[in-house]
């Protein structure tokens, strides 16, 4: 079992790394052929706090691809940390591979090994393809794992406080919007319906809202249809997009806002829990050019990392969804400044995170005598 470096492939290999991860403090990659483990962890920034993020088990295309998406990730992690006003950094760690197929036991304890031998400088949690049950078997290896099974003291499925936080910050946008932060009457279209897309279809349909969902797993809108027979699906992500919506929320996987999906949407507010929504960057300037009001990803979705982080103190449920509350009013105020500034939310967010480890993370260098 060893960590290791990539293999350089020619001249400027190893400088091209040193690029792309220009903006992270620290990126590992981690490789046990025994059980099949090809894992890379990458620590954006621990300027707040260690750095805290999910693992995301997922069969990459290639090691470059999965490379990219730790690298985003975990930079959108840093300032989902900033701007919850939680004391820690942003990593996130990839498990390149099929979770069906190789994901074991000896596997997940390999994985925890390395990531013990950080010392505390990176946590993690659930992702895509993992589970509490999964964050259990890591801990057997290792002391810095959150998002635990209940009966191990931890806060269990994160799910849960990602969409409360998510519809949280979808009723702060449609008071800037429509003037009064409910969903009543409204039309919400919701792409991705798994762990937290269910749940936030539970907040809409309770708070009175008309929803239309979609998803390439069948078996997921069957189980919403069959608890909520009023709401209706579609076959595609694009026949959901060009439906008649007053918000669509991307809940899936990243990258879902795209120029085109600009082009056709008929919503006025964009609201959902994915990650790295906005495809690259221009597209927060082209939903604003078509009075679409974004609500940016980071912001809205930090109620897992909230609930997650809760759980380094010992987890009560309470504290965490009163924490997940906050994010009405801080998605309040990204809209604010974004307003008062003449800037995208995306950028106000930006700069409201960046704020704060800027401000908060100046104190680490104040030097304590322990």
């Amino acid at each position: 079992m060893s960590a290791e470096t990539p293999p350089s492939s020619g001249p400027g290999r190893t400088e091209d790394l040193f690029e792309l991860a220009a903006e992270h403090e620290q990126v590992v990659f981690a490789n046990d052929p025994a059980t099949g483990l090809k894992a890379i962890v990458a620590i954006h920034s621990t300027a707040l706090g260690p750095a805290l993020g999910g693992t995301r088990f997922y069969p990459y295309a290639s090691t470059s691809d999965a490379l990219q998406d730790v690298l985003n990730l975990s930079r959108g992690m840093s300032y989902k940390a900033a701007l919850a006003g939680l004391d820690l950094g942003g990593g996130k760690a990839v498990i390149i591979g099929d979770p069906r197929t190789l994901k074991s036991e000896a596997l997940l304890r390999a994985y925890g090994r390395f990531v013990q031998s950080l010392n505390g400088r990176y946590y993690t949690a659930c992702d895509v393809g993992t589970f509490s049950v999964d964050m259990d078997d890591i801990a057997r290896e290792c002391d810095y794992v959150t998002g635990r099974t209940v009966a191990h003291g931890g806060a269990g499925d994160s799910s849960v406080l990602t969409a409360f936080g998510v519809f949280q910050g979808m009723r702060a946008a449609a008071e800037r919007v429509w003037g009064s932060p409910t969903l009543a009457g409204r039309t919400v279209g919701v792409a991705g319906v798994g762990k937290v897309g269910r749940h936030l279809v539970r907040h809409l349909i309770e708070d009175g809202a008309a929803v239309v969902v979609t998803d390439v797993h069948a078996p997921s809108v069957e189980a919403i249809r069959e608890e909520f027979p009023q709401v209706t699906s579609v076959d595609s992500t694009d026949a959901l997009v060009a439906s008649e919506l007053d918000v669509y929320a991307p809940c899936a996987l990243g990258g879902a806002i795209t120029d085109e999906v600009v082009d056709v949407l008929s919503a006025k507010i964009v609201c959902g829990a994915a990650n790295n929504q906005l495809a690259h960057p221009g597209v927060e300037k082209a939903l604003e050019d078509r009075g679409i009001l974004y609500a940016p990803d980071y912001c809205v979705n930090a109620g897992g990392l909230i609930q997650v982080a809760d759980e380094l103190e010992g987890f009560s449920f309470e504290r965490a969804q009163q924490r997940a509350e906050g994010i009405f009013e801080t998605t309040r105020q990204v809209f604010e400044l974004a307003a008062a500034e003449g800037i995208a939310p995306a950028i106000a967010a930006d700069r409201l995170a960046e704020r704060r480890m800027r401000e908060v993370g100046r104190l680490r260098g104040i030097w304590l005598d322990h």
